[in-house]
């Protein structure tokens, strides 16, 4: 039935009415041309009751009263309780009362016209009743679908859009471990003919840390697809604030003059925290070895009460990129400090290049907006 069209239903249901009412008509010998007109004024209206249940209600509920006072109905009212069926299932609340009212006040008049006692009507009544409740079963079962289909599409939309923030995240730690990683493979194998030349076993050491580079900077890449799973994500935790003396100690092996400082009462603090520092630090000291041109570079944690305070502070020339070759490392510095709550404020200061940001210790975004600051003239360094 459902592949029916609409109207060919409600034709077929205006037909049916139609019929049964000239059928009666012949067995009660009432033929006439003003019942046949007064069958289509009770019928033909059921064309529209998809449109217009109220109005096709009343037209109904006219036809049938005037076939009832002339003793022309002979059976139960069938295009009434089709199109109470129809107020019932399409009508908003207010509509439906006004029909349930106009059907009690049509029963009502019907019965004092003809001197009939109220309860002469109860199997019609009881009739309506039925065809009412159907009504508003198929409208709230209608209701309930709509809403079962729109939570459906809100789920959806809410994994695409989780999905798109995880593939946004293993984009961005793949886009740090992999920068940081080959800026300083590039430095050392740059350096390495010359000490293999004149200093051994400087080469040496060059080519062990190229080795030690490589294989942590794999590591940290295998962790991070294996986070796609849970149980090896337990078994392979992130690296943290506790790792980010390894990452200067990596750069000073490069040949830069690297340190670092820790101020205050260290404490623990929420893995994704820990996680945005190690990954800011390791940006920021792949923007210096790559972009900088930097000989010095100071890296500084400060506990707070409420929050942790990070600097990276290079003297390279804080030379913006040439056009076409910007990347994505300050602004994925700016996207991990915003779903931190925090505040990033990066630019050069005629001493060198800094990034300088502040994380809240509390609950993140919830305790302090996101927040990020341009600072000073902003340098576009980024791998």
């Amino acid at each position: 039935m459902r592949r029916v069209p609409p109207t060919v239903v409600d034709a077929v249901l205006a037909i049916g009415c139609f019929l049964s009412i000239m059928i009666m008509a012949v067995l009660n010998h009432r033929l006439d041309g003003w019942v046949a007109a007064l069958a289509a004024v009770n019928t033909l209206p059921l064309l529209w009751r998809r449109r217009f249940p109220l109005l096709v209600s009343t037209m109904t509920g006219i036809g049938t009263g005037a076939l009832f006072l002339t003793d022309s109905m002979g059976g139960i009212p069938a295009a009434s309780l089709i199109a109470t069926y129809g107020l019932a299932s399409l009508s908003p609340p207010t509509r439906m009362l006004i029909g349930v009212l106009c059907t009690i006040a049509g029963f009502a008049s019907a019965a004092v016209l003809q001197h009939h006692q109220p309860l002469s009507y109860g199997s019609t009544a009881a009739a309506f009743v039925v065809a009412y409740a159907l009504g508003s079963s198929a409208r709230a079962r209608r209701d309930r679908i709509a809403v079962l289909e729109e939570r459906a599409r809100r789920l959806a939309e809410e994994r695409e859009v989780a999905a798109v923030r995880e593939r946004e995240r293993i984009a961005r730690e793949m886009h740090d471990i992999v920068a940081h990683a080959m800026s300083l493979v590039i430095l050392q194998a740059e350096g390495g003919p010359v000490a293999l030349r004149t200093d051994p076993a400087k080469a040496e050491r060059i080519f062990d840390t190229i080795s030690t580079t490589t294989r942590d900077g794999l590591s940290q890449l295998r962790r991070v697809l294996l986070a796609l799973r849970s149980e090896e994500a337990e078994r392979h935790p992130k690296p943290g604030i506790e790792s980010v003396p390894s990452l200067v100690e990596g750069v000073r092996q490069a040949g830069l003059d690297a340190t670092f400082e820790e101020r205050g009462e260290p404490r623990p603090c929420r893995a994704d925290l820990a996680v945005t520092v190690y990954r800011m630090v390791q940006e920021a000291l792949s923007n210096t070895i790559k972009h900088a041109g930097a000989t010095r570079v100071r890296v500084r944690i400060t506990w707070r009460d409420d929050a942790l305070d990070l600097e990276v502070h290079d003297d390279g020339r804080g030379v913006s990129a040439a056009p076409g070759q910007g990347g994505h490392g300050l602004i994925g510095m700016r996207e991990r400090v915003a779903v931190a709550g925090g505040r990033l404020v990066t630019g050069s200061d005629g001493t060198g290049f800094h990034v300088a940001a502040s994380l809240p210790l509390g609950g993140g975004p919830t305790d302090a907006g996101p927040l990020t600051e341009a600072g000073p003239p902003t340098d576009s360094r980024a791998p």
